[in-house]
């Protein structure tokens, strides 16, 4: 029997391409930059298998070029690149690589956040410019944050770890969700669970984000939410640029009406290179790698193999995102 036909959109660790390379009749993509769109609606035509990125978009334009689609592995927890209704719908499914990544992207995030607060990179371009003449009283203050107050928003499995590593610094960890709330992890952790946004937001000294994008959570912290925030504080965003309105960021920035950001995600990615955020010094801005190291990346590759290898198999992925799919497999 011929092997089903698969296209990998980027190259990932290599353990997991040799286990998709083994089940099917594998296309790789080589190239830094993901596949252009006719590139990848023309890739997709015949094939049965999909491992996907955030970068590819997954629309129904696609699955219907790609009519024996049957499995999108998305190489990500999140998979707001994927139109899940219309994967739904045709019988395709669609895995993800959740929890894997989670600490890796907790302790990124609490490095935005010390790297933010100190101004690390601002004391490293201070030295490496010549600037560095003496000690001084004076020069670079940063902002504590032992026993500062920490607002999460959206208290996942991340968010979570991150109150984890909170702790060790002895913050006030403050939390708000939509969806969820734990008594349990509250009384744990010592987390205190508050009614609002705009509670959270007026007393938080650091604010991070850690909610899926959504219609609804696209542009959560805008001008009006910055108004909110004290003028000393810090927002952090590791989860998807998206949420936060950047150009009311930028103004936030500029004006002072907050002190800081740091961010691993922005609106458009990557971020233009005339954005008036890149000429902002209170500023840090990562290209997307708070799951970057070599252990968590791996583990999600191989995640996303057997996900993709299951579905080839007309079995259900380890990790499915819509198992109701297969009702209206072909």
């Amino acid at each position: 029997m011929p092997k089903p036909k698969v296209f990998v959109t980027r190259r990932i660790a290599q353990e997991a391409l040799d286990m998709i390379a083994a089940a099917a009749e594998m296309e790789l993509w080589h190239d830094e930059l993901p596949p252009p769109r006719d590139v990848l609606l023309d890739k997709v035509r015949n094939v049965e298998g999909l491992l996907s990125l955030l970068t590819d978009n997954v629309d129904a334009e696609l699955m219907e070029t790609g009519p024996k689609l049957k499995i999108v592995s998305n190489f990500a927890v999140g998979y707001d690149n994927v139109d899940i209704t219309q994967a739904t719908q045709r019988g395709i499914l669609v895995g993800n690589t959740p929890g894997v990544l989670t600490e890796t992207t907790a302790d990124f995030t609490f490095a935005l956040l010390l790297a933010t607060a100190r101004r690390l990179l601002e004391a490293d371009n201070y030295t490496k410019k010549g600037n560095w003449n003496t000690w001084g009283p004076m020069i670079l203050l940063g902002r504590d944050i032992h026993h500062a107050t920490l607002g999460i928003v959206g208290c996942g499995r991340i968010g979570l770890e991150v109150a984890k590593r909170a702790r060790g610094f002895d913050m006030e960890v403050i939390y708000y969700s939509s969806t969820r709330r734990s008594p349990e992890e509250e009384e744990n952790m010592g987390l205190e669970f508050v009614p609002s946004l705009a509670t959270l937001l007026s007393r938080a000294d650091f604010v991070t984000i850690h909610v899926a994008l959504t219609p609804e959570t696209h542009h959560l912290i805008s001008a009006t939410e910055f108004a909110r925030m004290k003028p000393t504080a810090i927002l952090i965003n590791a989860a998807r640029g998206p949420i936060v309105d950047q150009q009311a960021l930028y103004q936030a920035l500029k004006s002072g009406q907050i002190l800081a950001a740091g961010l691993d995600v922005t609106e458009n990615e990557p971020i233009p290179l005339d954005s008036p955020l890149l000429t902002l010094d209170n500023v840090i801005i990562a290209p997307h790698i708070a799951s970057a190291s070599v252990v968590t990346r791996t583990k999600m590759a191989v995640m996303a193999a057997e996900n993709l290898i299951a579905g080839l198999r007309d079995e259900q992925p380890p990790n499915c995102v819509n198992p109701e799919a297969a009702e209206h497999q072909r």
